[in-house]
């Protein structure tokens, strides 16, 4: 039994989804919405009150908005995983729920059985974007890396599973955009040269596939692994490199010019 929060501070919205997810168990794993929230204040308390194991957040809200209140949840240890929900399809608020520790992020108007993949990809511990939000991440942080070679800091929130999460595979950088190709010419930067020193060459070659925007499986059939052996050496990459999960993974890689 998956254990969801909804927050909203619209009580249609947040019927519309329970009603949504109420009927996950029709087709897998069950859903229960053990609480509601009206704002991002009340949701952090009722995460530390409830212990959910995923937080379907929407944007903006009164009191505190679901930016600050993902910030606050993921920053604490055992966090549940964040769904960002949200009716604006604006790059402002992408960016910034990913920095703020974000899992996922989808439109309003996502089908419901997106929606309820999208609860299940994040409780098992992917992390999941659209297609066309992930080649945004991608097109940014490629073009963005820092122009003196510093990179971005890097990402310290405890790591998620190395599941693969197909909504969240990235394109290939020359598909993404110009700037994005032009990031396979230059070398790491020297921070990030040094922790990719931590992993041993099959960590680095499934690394460096889970960047190009593989799944697990496809990983798997390009390395002749299974897909079990594959799930492990990312896991343990992203442990060694203190990333948090598949998309951060592309966005370190990207900033600090990281490209297999």
């Amino acid at each position: 039994m998956i254990r969801v929060l909804l927050v909203d501070d619209q009580a249609m919205i947040r019927t519309g989804f329970a009603a949504i997810l109420s009927t996950a168990d029709l087709d897998g794993e069950a859903i229960e919405v053990v609480g509601e929230a009206a704002d991002g204040a009340q949701a952090v308390t009722m995460v530390q009150e409830l212990l959910p194991d995923v937080v379907l957040m929407d944007v903006q809200m009164p009191v505190m908005d679901g930016i600050e209140a993902t910030r606050r949840i993921t920053a604490e240890d055992g966090a549940p995983a964040v769904l960002v929900l949200t009716t604006f399809d604006r790059d402002d608020y992408l960016f910034s729920t990913l920095d703020a520790g974000a899992s996922g992020f989808l439109l309003k108007t996502a089908e419901a059985e997106t929606l309820i993949n999208a609860v299940r990809v994040l409780a098992r511990g992917d992390a999941l974007l659209a297609p066309e939000v992930t080649r945004r991440v991608i097109a940014r942080n490629a073009g963005a890396g820092s122009a003196d070679g510093s990179g971005a800091e890097s990402p310290s929130a405890p790591t998620r599973s190395a599941d693969a999460a197909e909504p969240a595979q990235a394109q290939h950088p020359s598909a993404a955009s110009p700037d994005a190709a032009a990031a396979l010419d230059r070398a790491p930067t020297p921070e990030a040269q040094r922790a990719l020193n931590l992993l041993t060459a099959r960590e680095r070659d499934v690394f460096d596939l889970v960047v190009q925007g593989l799944s697990n499986r496809q990983i798997a059939e390009r390395l002749f692994l299974g897909d079990a052996t594959v799930k492990t050496h990312l896991s343990n990459a992203l442990m060694k490199l203190q990333i948090r999960d598949r998309i951060r993974a592309v966005i370190w890689a990207y900033e600090n010019h990281v490209v297999g």
